[in-house]
């Protein structure tokens, strides 16, 4: 099994530069490679461009799960699309994503856990979900050797039968290489300097390779969108936080899909090991964003300050350290080649506790080996909700960022959605909630799902 995707693997994608086309995407995360895909199939010339590596970033670096269990209320329907579009990807990648409907377990540690988890019931009623509340007991007969004192305290759960896991680091490569088969321009080592505009909309782009012509483009950059919107002068509260997520030694399953409590999360992996993580447990690295973005992020952070740590600055290069520039002429190298790939190291001291309360939980199997540890990058929103849409005074971008850790499930449709944006067809959702000028309009932010 492959390890997350860094600048030590190699090329796989280097299509020569077309003159134009319809659209460019900027960015091959999951959001990126879908909504090329789906653009694709509409008919329209495609260029995906890529900094670093296809999915080199969040992309290949998180939990691995496909939950419609736990969403947003906005995200949800549009969820519940793209769970239906995972049971087809396969075939049509032509490759083994990993995918499998082995369910999502949410462990309730409090009496407020589960309420919260009966909260949720309203919106799965409503949607026809197979989601249903468990007791205790039920929760422990699903975990296999489960102590009969759970780690921090165990009151009930939440389960969905339907949803799913997916190997990250196999299935976005895979379902990129679909998409070129398909027609679409796919480039690593492709950074995209800036817009090409005339008269206020998209002629085009500039990039490390020359300007392609085109009179649509979407932003689908992670948690370089930001940066890239700035240089146009159009701005987002959007930040970034560290990650850790370790991969075990083979080991007896215990549990055949992905769970989570409060302190530490699981899936279980194809190649018979576990990866790990803290439940919420996220670092911050505080730059001139942060502090610019603040009143906008301090009602999601307080909500738990101590689950969080703060770090005075980000290493160099990165979005939002202090020496990275913010204005850059397009004739030079820009900050999206100084950092190819985002590949900050995950804190070991956070995954030594995930092996800890593990050993707790399941005291037959022991202390897991970790056999691989990393860290990405997730691209945040002061509401835990995306930003989905055309950019206000940039006519031709449309935007598609801050899926806040939510993105790899949600990528296929989410995809789809952004097409439809592009081309001008009905999207089919209601998008409002995730509307670029949330943050600036007068309207009353509301938090969404942590996890």
């Amino acid at each position: 099994m492959a390890f997350p995707i860094s600048m030590a693997s190699p090329v796989r994608f280097a299509a020569p530069l077309p003159a134009k086309a319809d659209v460019v995407v900027i960015g091959a995360g999951v959001i990126g490679v879908m909504t090329a895909w789906h653009l694709r199939k509409r008919g329209l010339s495609v260029v995906l461009c890529e900094k670093g590596r296809v999915a080199g970033e969040q992309s290949s670096r998180n939990w691995g799960w496909v939950r419609q269990q736990g969403r947003d209320a906005a995200e949800l329907p549009i969820m519940i699309e793209a769970s239906g579009m995972w049971d087809g990807l396969t075939a049509e990648a032509e490759a083994d994503l990993g995918f499998r409907r082995s369910g999502v377990l949410y462990i309730a540690n409090t009496e407020q856990d589960q309420a919260d988890h009966e909260a949720f019931m309203a919106l799965a009623r409503l949607h026809q979900l197979d989601t249903r509340l468990l007791s205790a007991a039920e929760v422990r007969a699903m975990l296999q050797g489960a102590a009969d004192h759970w780690p921090n305290g165990l009151r009930g759960g939440l389960w969905t039968a339907s949803d799913g896991r997916a190997e990250p680091w196999v299935a976005v490569p895979a379902l990129a290489a679909a998409a070129a088969r398909m027609g679409v321009t796919v480039l690593e080592d492709c950074a995209v300097r800036g817009l090409d505009l005339a008269a206020g909309r998209v002629a085009g782009v500039v990039t490390e390779k020359g300007r392609v012509a085109c009179d649509a483009v979407v932003l689908a950059g992670g948690a370089w969108s930001s940066l890239f919107l700035r240089r146009h002068g159009a701005a987002i509260p959007q930040l970034s936080v560290l990650s850790s997520v370790a991969q075990t030694a083979p080991m007896p399953e215990i549990f055949a899909g992905a769970a989570t409590d409060g302190y530490f999360a699981f899936r279980r992996r194809l190649d018979g090991g576990y990866s790990i993580a803290p439940g919420d447990f996220h670092e911050f690295f505080i730059g001139p964003d942060a502090f610019r973005n603040l009143r906008a992020f301090l009602p999601e952070v307080m909500k738990d300050p101590f689950g969080q740590r703060y770090r005075p600055m980000a290493p160099a290069g990165y979005p939002d350290a202090w020496a990275t520039p913010r204005r850059w002429s397009f004739d030079a190298a820009s900050p999206f080649e100084a950092m190819r790939v985002l590949d900050p190291r995950p804190s070991m001291g956070a995954l030594a506790k995930v092996q800890d309360l593990f050993a707790q939980a399941f005291p037959a199997l022991g202390r897991p080996q970790i056999t691989s540890a990393w860290a990405g990058m997730i691209d945040t929103m002061p509401d835990v909700v995306p930003v989905v849409d055309h950019v206000p005074g940039l006519a031709g971008l449309v935007v598609a960022t801050g899926m806040s850790g939510h993105g790899f499930g949600i990528g296929p449709a989410m995809g789809r959605v952004v097409a439809d944006l592009v081309t001008g067809h009905p999207v089919g959702h209601d998008l409002t909630r995730f509307r670029f000028g949330r943050f600036t309009d007068g309207s009353r932010i509301a938090g969404g799902p942590s996890l």
